[in-house]
């Protein structure tokens, strides 16, 4: 089984990606700031699915589109101060995002977990995986795949 066979032939309307542990020690584009090998392994595989919107789900700051600026912070998933699900559905309903479909959520159990409280249906492909080295190939496998078909 590939990480294409979790996904259908089509073009995402959103993909919502993770944010990383590991990132510049300065105010910084969203799309800048997280500089680790597992978030930037999920923002290429995002970006090969050429869905329409791709969002960042930060444990501090919530949803965040590539372009907003935001100051580094050390608050994982799960942390008393982290985002919840509530804080997340306001954030998408005052974006007029909730309706989106297809939603892909690119991450492990916790991130998809989350996405899933406002996208229950959204496809997530890295599910099933037993490991960072498992979803980092999957992650690979979808981005080859996608830009296969592009070709």
């Amino acid at each position: 089984m590939t990480a294409n066979d979790y996904l259908d032939c089509y073009q995402p309307e959103l993909v919502v990606i993770p944010c990383g542990s590991r990132k510049l020690g300065q105010r910084a584009r969203a799309a800048d700031l997280y500089v680790g090998s597992y978030h930037r392994a999920c923002r290429r595989a995002a970006d090969a699915l050429r869905p329409d919107r791709l969002l960042i789900l930060s444990a501090r700051y919530g949803l965040l589109d590539l372009d907003d600026v935001i100051d580094p912070y050390d608050t994982p998933h799960g942390a008393a101060d982290a985002i919840t699900a509530e804080a997340l559905l306001k954030q998408a309903t005052v974006r007029d995002i909730v309706l989106l479909d297809p939603v892909v959520a690119l991450g492990g159990a916790r991130h998809a977990g989350l996405v899933r409280t406002i996208w229950p249906h959204a496809r997530t492909p890295l599910a099933g995986t037993r490991g960072m080295g498992e979803q980092m190939a999957r992650l690979a496998m979808l981005r080859k795949g996608h830009e296969q078909r592009l070709m």
